[in-house]
């Protein structure tokens, strides 16, 4: 007997990707409003750090990590300007959920998020982009609450 052992690799469907901004709806993303390089989210820093003792380590568990979002706008929508308007009225956002372009990959939250910086890009009628950066906190290591 004979079969393909390839495992199927899965489906990524951009349309799905969108951030919502909680207490914010305006500021809520889903794909029409964003340019093709659409939201990166990235973990600033690692979960746990490795102190160097005489013969190895200890690890010491942080308790949450700084996350940046890129949301990559379109400059020709009034979504950007929202995004403007809103760095100079009020910077700090709260939860931002950030929903991939996977089913089977997880929403991410990030609390206690701030705007910031819009950068509305060059204004050359080539790239509509506008990159706003949002910062926030991710919960890591919950497990170290139980062990008190």
């Amino acid at each position: 007997m004979s079969f393909n052992p390839q495992t199927i690799q899965g489906i990524l469907n951009r349309v799905i990707t969108s951030v919502v901004v909680t207490s914010f709806p305006q500021l809520s993303l889903t794909a029409p409003f964003m340019a093709k390089s659409m939201a990166q989210l990235d973990f600033d820093e690692d979960a746990v750090d490795q102190i160097g003792t005489a013969t190895g380590i200890v690890n010491s568990p942080q308790p949450y990590v700084l996350a940046t979002l890129t949301a990559n706008l379109l400059r020709s929508q009034a979504i950007a300007a929202a995004y403007i308007a809103q760095w100079q009225q009020q910077a700090i956002l709260g939860s931002v959920t950030v929903y991939p372009d996977s089913h089977v990959f997880p929403p991410i939250t990030l609390v206690n998020c701030s705007l910031l910086r819009p950068t509305p890009g060059p204004y050359d009628g080539q790239d509509p982009t506008v990159k706003a950066t949002i910062k926030g906190v991710f919960y890591t290591n919950a497990i170290m609450w139980s062990s008190l």
